[in-house]
């Protein structure tokens, strides 16, 4: 709709994002019209004296009361589950610190030690290392005493550069086909393909 001289009432009155001075006006005299607080109070409790004007305002009342004690009850809420949230995280913390307490006294606890004798010996000469689980026979020859195979000391072996290696401690050199020579006499213990 346009006015007389040319002018659009829309121009004028705009809704749009960029606020014009005509519209802002409107909108403070009408804020001005509907007061809050005390002054608001009095100002609307004239009325027309009717049954009707005074269920209006009782009923626009109750629901203002009704608003901020629904208000009331949600933040009570939000708070009383933040607390609650904030005791659960601090039971929390406080069951893992006694567990790693719990965990470190006990990794801290003196082990049993070995009741054995650290060496049992035979009467017919074997000997059994109860600390290192090796069995030694009389001839020399060692097993370990978990899985029986032969016992044979790593810092005895030498490995050579062709597969072969050599028992520093019975002076046998295994060959990488698996024969075995005695370096002291030179002669062939065993052939194994």
């Amino acid at each position: 709709m346009t006015s007389a001289i040319g002018i659009s009432y829309a121009s004028i009155f705009s809704t749009s994002a960029t606020s014009n001075w005509i519209a802002d006006t409107m909108t403070a005299i009408q804020n001005q019209a509907s007061q809050g607080g005390l002054l608001g109070m009095l100002q609307n409790s004239g009325g027309d004296g009717s049954i009707s004007s005074f269920l209006g305002q009782s009923s626009t009342t109750a629901n203002a009361l009704a608003t901020i004690s629904q208000t009331s009850v949600t933040n009570a809420g939000s708070l009383f589950a933040q607390i609650a949230a904030t005791k659960q995280q601090q039971a929390n913390a406080k069951k893992l610190h006694d567990s790693l307490d719990q965990l470190s006294a006990q990794q801290q606890m003196v082990k049993p030690k070995n009741t054995l004798d650290p060496f049992i010996y035979l009467s017919d000469g074997t000997s059994i290392d109860t600390t290192n689980n090796i069995l030694t026979m009389p001839d020399g020859t060692q097993y370990d005493t978990t899985t029986g195979a032969k016992h044979v000391d790593a810092a005895s072996i030498v490995q050579m550069a062709n597969g072969a290696y050599l028992n520093t401690k019975t002076n046998i050199l295994t060959m990488p086909d698996g024969t075995q020579i005695d370096t002291v006499t030179g002669l062939k213990v065993s052939v194994t393909t």
